[in-house]
Order: structure tokens, then sequence, then C-alpha cells
């Protein structure tokens, strides 16, 4: 079933101009721009320093994140962990968000099945990101799977074809949040590993990927 256009308004109006990560962080936390947010359990914002070098975008937050209000701590989120280990990258060093900040999902009487978000939620969460990006401006951001490829490479990017390129983001008036001078590069999401027949083989071209990013630092 479509969702009415005017009840995804958009996140603007809940970002503060000129804010620092925690003051978003708690005006996140009462944003009603799209209609995600009435059935999760919480916003999910980010984890990590403001200092970083390195920033990941997630797609949006899974059962066990919207449940602990923190991304990737899920089983999706220890691998990532493993693999940035296994990449020389400090997961404490790194700061980790998502394009979409509430978890979209199905209910069944066993458990909550993962939504995929749509173009309308990317646009509406759009400006969490450009704000929080702004703040960081982060040497390398990293896109984990195809739905942050999206919200940050375009809706015609293929991390199928593209994965483990870097892109020049040349600094651009009209959007400097998210196209500071610096580069972006698209992976796969980590719940893809797991899901991988050939899951060593995924997991492997995962830290290679991690590792472009790292040596692009």
């Amino acid at each position: 079933m479509s969702t009415p256009a005017d009840t995804r308004p958009g996140a603007g109006a809940w970002v503060p101009v000129g804010a620092g990560i925690e003051a978003l962080r708690a005006a996140a936390a009462q944003c009603e721009g799209c209609e995600l947010h009435r059935a999760a359990t919480q916003t999910v914002f980010s984890a990590g320093p403001v200092s970083a070098r390195l920033a990941l975008v997630g797609e949006q937050p899974g059962d066990a994140e919207d449940r602990a209000g923190a991304p990737f701590v899920g089983p999706a989120g220890q691998l990532l962990d493993r693999a940035l280990a296994d990449a020389g990258i400090e997961r404490d060093a790194t700061y980790v968000t998502n394009a979409v900040k509430h978890f979209r999902f199905t209910a069944t009487p066993q458990r909550r099945l993962h939504q995929t978000p749509d173009l309308a939620h990317l646009s509406a969460c759009r400006p969490w990101l450009t704000a929080e990006l702004a703040v960081v401006d982060p040497e390398v951001v990293v896109c984990l799977g195809a739905t942050a490829a999206r919200a940050l490479l375009g809706a015609d990017f293929r991390v199928t074809r593209q994965r483990g390129m870097l892109f020049a983001r040349p600094a651009r008036s009209d959007d400097p949040g998210l196209v500071r001078a610096g580069w972006l590069m698209a992976t796969v999401h980590p719940s893809a590993v797991l899901r991988a027949d050939d899951r060593d083989a995924a997991y492997e071209a995962l830290v290679a990927d991690l590792r472009t990013a790292r040596n692009a630092l």
C-alpha cells in the first residue's frame, strides 16, 4: 500500500541549523519526517567520534539496533567489527550511521521482518545525513549496501559493478555536507555476507574493500 505524501514531510523541519552531533541526536529522537517513526522503538542515530576520518553509512537500523538504540550491534554489526579489524581499521575511531534512522519492518507473530526503505524514505531522512556528515566532515565515506549507495551516489549506482571504487567528492556549495572534498566508496552490506553462499569469499571481498578505504585516508 502506498503512503500518502503528506505523511512524509521530510526531516528538514526537525534538523536544528548549525547543531553539533549531540544536538542533532536529541532532535532526531523527536523526528516525524516520515511514517517509520510510528512503529519503530526509537530513533537510531549514530556512533563514533566527531573527529573520525572515516565514516560508514548503512541502510537503516535492524531489529537489534532498533531495540538497543545504536547502529550495527546485531549479527551484521558483529561481522562488520571483525571485518574492520581485519582491514586495519579501528571501529572506535570510525563514525557509523545509517541513511534512514528508523527501522522499517513487517510484523509477524514470530518476529519483525526487515523491509528495505524506499527512495521516499531516503529523501525524507536525507537532511539528517547531510547535517551529521557536515559536522564530522570525514575524509572517506563508505556506503554499506545498495540503499546507502543510492542515498549518496545516486539511484543509478550499482554496488555489484562499482564496489570498491573510489569516487571523488569535490567541494560543492549547494550540498556542502555530503560532497566536501574527499572520497566516496561503496561495498556490500555486512548482512549480505551473512546471506552469501560462499561466506568466506564474500567476507574477504568486504575486507578488501575496507582496506581500499583505509588506504585512501
